[in-house]
């Protein structure tokens, strides 16, 4: 027997082991995904809104919403659903916007000139704002974090220890 069949053999047999050592392939676990979606977002805590100007209802806006990351500056999601007199929906608007946008907008109006009221609501989350508020009940700013970035500050060590000392003196004396 000729040794070139052999060689052909056995060089082919390296070939398809290195093959299938690089192909080996895995399935993403669940670990995998929870490590990989920060990184998945355009910048840390980017987060996702419905959005639509003056769709005819809520269905129609959440449907047609485009999939788009809010703008960094964005940090929460605001809905305005006017609602005609009988209880209908006129229009809904949903958008990512600043702090400023929602510190004083949440709230129903009284009718207005044709009718209609409008209620604005503001949420913070990943698309959060999916319901709209129709009454002042569901027109609320909910936040997941206080609005105020006010940290209480420790005592200072010298003031603890001079209220210990004082706190231990009176109790002796007592």
């Amino acid at each position: 027997m000729e040794p070139w069949p052999i060689v052909a053999w056995v060089l082919m047999l390296t070939f398809i082991t290195d093959w299938l050592q690089t192909v080996q392939s895995r399935d993403f676990t669940e670990k995998d995904i929870i490590f990989l979606h920060p990184s998945t977002t355009p910048y840390p805590g980017g987060f996702k809104c419905f959005t639509c100007e003056e769709a005819v209802d809520n269905y129609e806006c959440n449907r047609w919403a485009p999939d788009l990351y809010c703008p960094q500056e964005s940090k929460y999601c605001y809905t305005r659903h006017k609602v005609a007199w009988g209880g209908n929906t006129v229009s809904v608007t949903k958008r990512c916007v600043a702090l400023e946008d929602c510190l004083f907008a949440t709230g129903c109006t009284g009718l207005d000139h044709e009718g209609n009221k409008v209620c604005v609501s503001c949420c913070e989350g990943n698309i959060c704002n999916l319901p709209l508020p129709w009454n002042e009940t569901d027109s609320i700013f909910a936040t997941t974090s206080p609005l105020n970035d006010g940290q209480r500050t420790p005592l200072h060590p010298t003031v603890a220890l001079f209220f210990s000392v004082s706190t231990l003196i009176i109790l002796s004396h007592a």
